[in-house]
């Protein structure tokens, strides 16, 4: 296949799954076995255009957490974005130091969707259950802020958990009955941690000497194409939140789950 063309389409695999529950890594791990694998650097620069386009649609809601120190209930938020994304960094220190690296075959990636499209029911149910009975609940506990940041690292660990559906998720069963409130979290706390992990690939890559001989052309190619994508489908989530459940989501993942088990082959 042409590798713009290839670059393209992984740029818009990145970008529709990156934020949507369904786990990018699973996605582009599959991906890749048909359109070629790709550099660190490719997977830098389609990970930083999804990141661009929530910075994009969070602009505001972020100028105005970093102007308004003075309020305490946007100083409070802002504490507790921070608490997260530490609590996500030291653990992910921790997982590197121990040696945690992505599996190679697509097994894993398999089962960890079904398993998550099946807690993801499970969590909304739950969460659903609660806010029927002692209201629904906007606000950000201590506990979820927390637990957020572990469940980032866990989603880190294995390959089709998905990091925004493990944030969520976390919200909505340990604190929040929001789902607007918990995806907001989510995507928040998104930005400072996928920022540092890019980072810290980036240096690695150029540290290495790995960017050289990089096709450029198909760089730009692949991040333009997921920051559109990336922007277009977290904006179309945010508003269909709003009046519907994560459900679409948890069928599709078991589905694919399933399928990918049938379909593959053994051991790949």
């Amino acid at each position: 296949m042409n590798d713009l063309l290839a670059a393209l389409l992984l740029g818009i695999i990145e970008g529709i799954t990156e934020f949507l529950p369904i786990s990018s890594t699973g996605h582009l791990l599959i991906a890749e076995r048909w359109l070629g694998a790709r550099s660190d650097l490719f997977n830098i620069a389609i990970q930083a255009g999804a990141i661009l386009a929530v910075v994009l649609i969070y602009r505001q809601r972020l100028w105005s957490l970093l102007t308004g120190l003075a309020d305490p209930e946007q100083r409070d938020y802002l504490l507790k974005l921070c608490a997260s994304f530490g609590v996500t960094a030291a653990l992910g220190l921790v997982a590197k130091a121990l040696g945690f690296e992505l599996p190679e075959t697509l097994g894993p990636v398999a089962w960890a969707l079904i398993i998550g499209g099946l807690v993801m029911i499970a969590a909304e149910q739950i969460a659903a259950r609660r806010s029927a009975e002692h209201g629904e609940r906007t606000r950000i506990t201590w506990t979820v802020a927390i637990l957020v940041g572990v469940a980032q690292v866990v989603a880190g660990v294995f390959p089709g958990t998905s990091r925004s559906a493990a944030a969520i998720f976390a919200a909505l069963l340990f604190g929040t009955g929001n789902r607007a409130a918990a995806t907001e979290f989510a995507f928040l706390v998104g930005i400072p941690t996928m920022f540092a992990a890019t980072g810290y690939e980036l240096v690695s890559v150029i540290g290495d000497g790995s960017a050289n001989g990089e096709p450029w052309a198909a760089l730009a190619v692949a991040f333009v194409a997921a920051a559109v994508t990336a922007f277009v489908a977290v904006k179309w989530l945010l508003t269909y939140i709003q009046t519907h459940r994560f459900t679409v989501f948890s069928v599709y993942r078991i589905a694919f789950g399933v399928a990918l088990l049938l379909l593959l082959p053994a051991g790949t």
